[in-house]
């Protein structure tokens, strides 16, 4: 069902963790389902990410995809890790089965949203960057009781 890739992240996770006073944070994710991550970028005075960690709560997938998302950013300008799409997250980690695509969407989110977060701390615009969903529940039908 997984590809060797993806057990390897999860059983392996790399750059897993906090990054204190980190350049940008981005939290995503569905509360319902139960996968939420978040990403923390430090961000050089060049625009290059010199280092990125991450916690995930969630599912197998959801983990493999945070750690390949930050092998994918590290060591890259932001323009270079804006390039990093769900795809390239599932080429990366050789497939995803079709009920985890999701994952590699909040990856390719997380990024994005902890991108948004170092431009407005720093008060600069990114390139193709787009204002992330402010909540992880937005644009979710409320649920009737």
């Amino acid at each position: 069902m997984y590809s060797e890739k993806v057990m390897d992240h999860f059983q392996h996770p790399r750059n897993m963790g906090e990054i204190e006073n980190a350049s940008g944070i981005g939290t995503v994710g569905n509360a319902k389902c139960g996968d939420i991550m978040r990403i923390f970028l430090d961000i050089d005075e060049n625009g290059i990410i010199r280092d990125v960690k991450f916690k995930t709560f969630g599912c197998g997938a959801a983990v493999a995809t945070s750690s390949m998302a930050t092998e994918l950013v590290k060591g890259k300008s932001i323009q270079e890790a804006m390039k990093v799409t769900n795809q390239a997250v599932m080429e990366a980690l050789d497939g995803l089965p079709p009920v985890k695509v999701h994952c590699s969407l909040l990856a390719e989110e997380a990024i994005h949203a902890a991108l948004w977060d170092y431009a407005t701390k720093n008060n600069i615009k990114i390139e193709g960057l787009q204002k992330p969903k402010s909540d992880i529940h937005e644009g979710e039908e409320e649920e009737e009781y």
